[in-house]
């Protein structure tokens, strides 16, 4: 995009990242599997997008491994974080995951308790406040990132219940975009 009339380049460039980081997102864990490899990926964009059916798009960055088992599964699971849960996204920004699950998925993934969701079998962290297990309906393709949208096959709150208070990015450090 080029930068606005009477402004440098590099300035107008930082303006429009301070910006887009000030867009309110949440912070999640997307799980994805194909076969027997089980992927967990910090995410900050989901967002429910209709209501009949239920569909939740996500958007995944296209060279990640989540994005290749994604494409082959057609499933994901995603994990909504409590406020107080914030350290656990950390864990999950990087492609390489300990592994130390049984051959029903329960176990831990980079230290953290996972479990199978219901319906996919994508892991899920077993301390979400809740979690949204979905079947891939719909796909649009960008340079960067692809949106996933998928359809609610099931759901559920975890042990903080519907009252807990949801992570979002400002809650951390981090910036995603811009």
């Amino acid at each position: 995009m080029p930068a606005p009339p009477r402004h440098d380049p590099d300035p107008a460039d930082r303006l429009r990242r301070r910006v887009l980081w000030s867009l309110p997102t949440g912070l999640y864990v997307l799980g994805t599997r194909h076969l027997d490899r089980p992927h967990l990926m910090t995410l900050n964009l989901a967002v429910q997008v209709a209501t009949d059916p239920r569909l939740v798009g996500v958007a995944v960055e296209t060279g990640s491994r989540t994005h290749g088992l994604l494409a082959a599964d057609g499933h994901f699971a995603l994990s909504i974080l409590a406020r107080t849960d914030r350290e656990v996204v950390r864990k999950f920004v990087k492609p390489d995951l300990d592994l130390d699950l049984d051959g029903a998925g329960v176990g831990t993934m980079n230290g953290v308790p996972v479990r199978p969701a219901p319906v996919s079998g994508a892991p899920l962290l077993e301390r979400a406040a809740g979690f949204l297990d979905c079947g891939v309906r719909h796909r649009l393709d960008f340079p960067s990132h692809s949106f996933f949208v998928g359809e609610v096959l099931d759901a559920g709150f975890g042990p903080a219940g519907e009252e807990a208070e949801i992570l979002r990015m400002e809650d951390t450090r981090m910036h995603y975009g811009g």
